[in-house]
């Protein structure tokens, strides 16, 4: 037997639970963890736009062959919370209505390339201009030691970072909301608050800039109804933001 079509499915307490266990071991997590991290950068001696926020950074430069198996780690358990809702919404008959499969590749490439241009330019503009207001760190969004695997390491976690954020922050929680009878601004909104959240670490500007793009992309998703578009958009901006940054630091001092 099919399942009811959530708007006319009664409100069960599940949705909500599931809402708040998936978030809790993934993003929802992150958000408290990045509050903490902006509170403690706030109440150092120094101004916010002098200290320096690293990510992707290796554990044991001085083994490679230990930090790649580090870095394949952090790789892949982020994205079992992804896994975990998107087996949540094939039980619940949601699955294949988020858009996340290889139905559609033209139209999710073409879309996803138009939405990284989007938000990446005007975003690159938010982040310099947070910097020289003193409302953000120095971001340094590459920090592996060279090796051969570093740029297919870079790769991975900008993919890892595409799919779970997305398939959690757009599928996973639009369709619970759905669900839970919620309109759509308020859904939009509340993902948007909950992505700027968990980048308040690296800042006010990381903040704003990620609740623009939290919005634009939860008005795409309403648009389009594919999770597929937005994931593509995100791994570009991340490519473009972890190799480029990897490239380019040691011959400018921009960053």
């Amino acid at each position: 037997m099919s399942s009811p079509a959530p708007d006319a499915a009664p409100v069960a307490p599940r949705w909500g639970v599931e809402v708040w266990l998936v978030l809790g071991i993934s993003l929802g997590q992150s958000a408290i963890y990045s509050i903490l991290s902006i509170a403690d950068k706030l109440t150092r001696p120094q101004p916010l736009n002098q200290q320096t926020t690293t990510i992707n950074n290796s554990v044991t430069p001085d083994r490679p062959w230990l930090d790649l198996s580090y870095q394949i780690a952090g790789i892949v358990f982020p994205v079992i919370p992804a896994l975990l809702a998107l087996y949540l919404l094939r039980l619940s008959g949601d699955r294949d209505a988020i858009g996340f499969d290889l139905r559609r590749p033209g139209f999710d490439l073409s879309r996803g390339v138009g939405a990284a241009a989007l938000i990446g330019i005007p975003g690159l503009g938010l982040y310099f201009a947070a910097r020289a207001f003193g409302f953000n760190t120095n971001v340094a969004p590459a920090n592996l030691a060279e090796n051969w695997w570093t740029v297919p390491v870079l790769a991975g976690l900008a993919v890892m970072n595409g799919v779970l954020e997305e398939v959690i922050m757009l599928g996973f929680l639009f369709a619970r909301f759905v669900r839970l009878r919620w309109t759509p601004w308020a859904y939009v909104l509340t993902s948007a608050v909950i992505r700027g959240a968990y980048h308040l670490y690296q800042g006010f500007g990381g903040f704003v800039g990620n609740l623009i793009m939290g919005v634009v992309f939860g008005l795409l998703y309403l648009r389009w109804r594919r999770v597929g578009p937005l994931v593509v958009a995100h791994v570009i901006l991340d490519l473009v933001s972890f190799i480029g940054y990897a490239l380019l630091a040691p011959y400018t001092d921009l960053f």
